[in-house]
């Protein structure tokens, strides 16, 4: 079993959004029972929370409920638990190399170096935005989780 942990700050709009996301791509390729999905944040302001309402909107409008998931932060033991440590954006990916023990840095990825025809490395965080932010998001997440599922099935066989 592959495990992937996807992470932003918070992990109630950009990280639960992706877990959700590719859960499903996971689903329709017929992998969800050899690769498991998880989210957290950097911080722990929203630990219990469920993802922002216009995150959850924006995945039900793909048909996607993401109402179920619960925040949690990142902590040092997902680097032996998790095969892949996703991080949304630059800032993010810092972060969580402070947090990386020794010999587990190969398994810390930027998010949007799985879609490197974006144009872009950061996927951006929606929060302070409107509806449109999360609507972007999505096309990123949906590109760049193309991109690391092909990655993963390369390695899986």
């Amino acid at each position: 079993m592959v495990k992937v942990l996807f992470v932003c700050l918070g992990n109630i709009c950009r990280s639960p959004t992706a877990e959700g996301l590719f859960r499903d791509l996971l689903r329709r390729h017929g992998l969800d029972d050899r690769i498991a999905v998880d989210s957290a944040g950097t911080g722990a302001w929203h630990v219990g929370s469920a993802p922002d309402r216009r995150a959850q909107a924006a995945t039900l409008r793909r048909g996607i409920d993401i109402s179920n998931l619960r925040a949690r932060q990142a902590r040092a033991d997902d680097f032996e638990s998790f095969d892949y440590v996703v991080a949304m954006d630059r800032e993010n990916y810092r972060d969580l190399r402070r947090l990386c023990p020794p010999g587990r840095e190969d398994r810390l990825h930027l998010f949007m170096d799985f879609a490197p025809r974006a144009g872009t490395r950061d996927v951006p965080d929606p929060y302070y935005g409107g509806p449109q932010g999360f609507e972007d998001v999505h096309g990123l997440v949906e590109e760049a989780s193309a991109g690391l599922l092909d990655h993963i099935r390369r390695n899986l066989e």
